[in-house]
């Protein structure tokens, strides 16, 4: 879905002062299920083998193949959310993450955090770098773990953020969602994974996308040869740092994006 010149402006602005926007009914309900339909298979073998990312208790970050359903130009190169990401994060992006969060039941709250730390310790924070856009594979309701964040933290120093949490200056919002809503947001905000206090799985899709000369090794996305043949130059352009493979159907290795929090 697209948007006019001045709706981009808007959400800019309004990103520039939260730290994030949301999208509602962005994406069409049937891709999505789509996409939960390949997942669950891959979620239930990825858990049995312990090669996820833990994020807390039974809380689950899974990289998911660039492959399928999951291979989606009209996701990942959708013109609407790339206007508002090259509006708050520079021209020509890099795309450098395709992942999962999904907390189980018996899952606790996260620590509050951030996802990377500042460029620069000794100097106030800078314009955004590193975005995250997430969106649920199902609804996301107060009962199953949803995301809670600060709002503005993403402009304040990490230890100034801290502070102003500490002495109730600021508070948390959570996010409910419905399938189809999008979440776009600066990853160095304060915020917090929830409970899932349901028998269902909660997944939340995250790709990352950074600036042109932003890079973080412990992330990426492997590209089949021959899907990489098929890809639009839009979406070679956004994956063009990423590792190329001959195939995907080599026995999964642990994740290796462990260090999450700041």
């Amino acid at each position: 879905m697209g948007f006019s010149n001045d709706e981009l402006q808007e959400y800019a602005a309004t990103f520039e002062r939260d730290g994030m926007v949301v999208l509602k009914q962005h994406f069409p309900k049937a891709t999505l299920n789509a996409w939960r339909d390949a997942f669950e298979p891959l979620l239930r073998e990825r858990v049995a083998s312990g090669t996820t990312a833990v994020r807390g208790d039974n809380r689950h970050y899974i990289t998911l193949p660039f492959a399928g359903v999951f291979a989606d130009e009209s996701i990942f190169c959708d013109p609407g959310i790339l206007g508002i990401v090259e509006r708050v994060a520079g021209g020509d992006p890099v795309m450098c993450q395709l992942a999962t969060d999904t907390p189980l039941i018996g899952s606790t709250y996260q620590d509050l955090h951030r996802d990377t730390p500042p460029l620069f310790d000794d100097l106030p924070e800078t314009p955004s770098f590193q975005l995250a856009v997430n969106f649920p594979l199902c609804d996301v309701s107060l009962e199953n773990g949803p995301f809670e964040t600060t709002l503005g933290t993403h402009r304040m120093r990490p230890d100034e953020a801290m502070k102003a949490w500490n002495e109730k200056r600021i508070g948390l919002h959570a996010i409910q969602m419905e399938l189809g809503d999008v979440i776009i947001r600066d990853v160095r905000a304060l915020h917090r994974g929830t409970p899932n206090k349901t028998n269902q799985p909660r997944p939340m899709v995250v790709i990352g996308y950074s600036r042109s000369w932003y890079f973080r090794p412990e992330v990426h996305i492997d590209v089949p040869v021959d899907l990489d043949e098929r890809l639009s130059p839009r979406a070679m352009r956004l994956l063009r740092h990423m590792p190329r493979v001959a195939a995907l159907d080599a026995p999964r290795a642990p994740e290796a994006y462990q260090k999450f929090a700041y």
